[in-house]
């Protein structure tokens, strides 16, 4: 059940928020399910994942002490403004590279005491499928052998490879008849990234990651791709981690959503229920950027400052610079997730939701 936000008194702080926009989904099906209910078997998870990089003007805190879990047949959304640590994330948990600080653990194995082999050998376990389609596949190569990528390198004595490639291909909505023999430039956008979906597949993947995967395509290749996606983590039995910055795309395909900001998740909760009344007021200022009739663009009720930067973040709440609601409290701690309604956390002194 969706809890109801506390209204703010009308001279208020939080009164100057504006009102989340509608969210439009993508035109695919039925969402999925959300609330504990729904919750899966744990394949991932990530405790207290930290990236720093190293850059010329300091250190630059891209991911700070992050915990997340992708479940089984279960997709995370992972959404925020750009430059907030979505891919940094992703590369992280892919120890691509590794994190400076934290674990991630795949099945209950600790990935950081992996030998080199052995971390080669679980690396298919965990496949992303990236933003350019075109740009992730080698265009010299057919699309037979690009899909057939992952068995090459982890060749099985049992596995006909022909077969392989025919079965992984169709799985995607792609006929081997027609394209096996294609080459990238072949293909439209939609395409190309249903082959890259079908490579990623075909290594048999217990973890799948999109990162930004629809925001290249057209809204009928959107629809096409996002309801493969859908699928394939319901039939497979993957576990999902969605990024974007499409809120409308969010709610289409994904069980789950948590909001980053500035390198800290800040709400994290069930999709429908995160979109319909949030709880922070940086998810509420995103909402409100939605396109909307009849209001201004960029009127999201943030105070008149510069988002800060990673290599300067500010003490306590990251977003006090910005927020209207912000105080002493905000400045001098940094607030830590905490439970709002079931199965709901938000990282804030003074919640929309209490």
């Amino acid at each position: 059940m969706t809890a109801a936000p506390n209204l703010p008194a009308p001279d208020s702080p939080a009164a100057h928020l504006p009102a989340a926009a509608p969210v439009t989904a993508a035109p695919v099906g039925p969402a999925p399910a959300t609330g504990t209910h729904a919750l899966g078997v744990p394949v991932l998870e990530a405790t207290g994942l930290t990236v720093v990089h190293r850059t010329r003007s300091g250190p630059l805190h891209a991911v700070s002490g992050v915990d997340l879990t992708l479940r089984q047949r279960h997709t995370l959304a992972l959404v925020g403004e750009s430059g907030s640590g979505k891919s940094s994330i992703a590369q992280a948990l892919l120890r691509l590279p590794a994190p400076t600080a934290g674990t991630v653990r795949l099945d209950g194995t600790d990935l950081a005491t992996l030998t080199p082999r052995a971390l080669r050998a679980v690396r298919p376990r965990l496949q992303m499928v990236f933003q350019d389609p075109l740009s992730s596949l080698n265009p010299h190569r057919r699309v037979r052998d690009l899909v057939a990528e992952p068995l090459d390198a982890h060749p099985r004595p049992d596995q006909d490879r022909q077969a392989a490639v025919i079965r992984h291909l169709e799985a995607v909505g792609l006929p081997a008849a027609v394209f096996a023999d294609r080459r990238p430039s072949q293909l439209s956008g939609g395409q190309a990234q249903r082959v890259a979906l079908a490579r990623a597949l075909a290594a048999e993947p217990r973890v799948l990651i999109a990162d930004e995967a629809v925001s290249a395509l057209d809204v009928s290749a959107q629809a096409t791709v996002l309801n493969l996606l859908r699928e394939l983590t319901e039939e497979r039995g993957l576990a999902g981690l969605f990024i974007s910055h499409d809120l409308g795309v969010v709610r289409a395909d994904s069980d789950e959503v948590a909001v980053l900001q500035l390198g800290r998740i800040c709400e994290q909760g069930p999709t429908e229920e995160v979109l319909a009344g949030p709880a922070h007021p940086y998810t509420a200022a995103l909402l409100a950027a939605v396109p909307e009739p009849g209001r201004p663009l960029g009127d999201s009720g943030l105070l008149p400052a510069d988002p800060p930067s990673p290599l300067d973040p500010p003490s306590g709440c990251r977003f006090r610079t910005r927020c209207p609601l912000a105080d002493g409290h905000c400045t001098a701690e940094t607030p830590q997730l905490r439970e709002v309604a079931p199965g709901r956390t938000v990282a804030c002194h003074h919640p929309l939701l209490t």
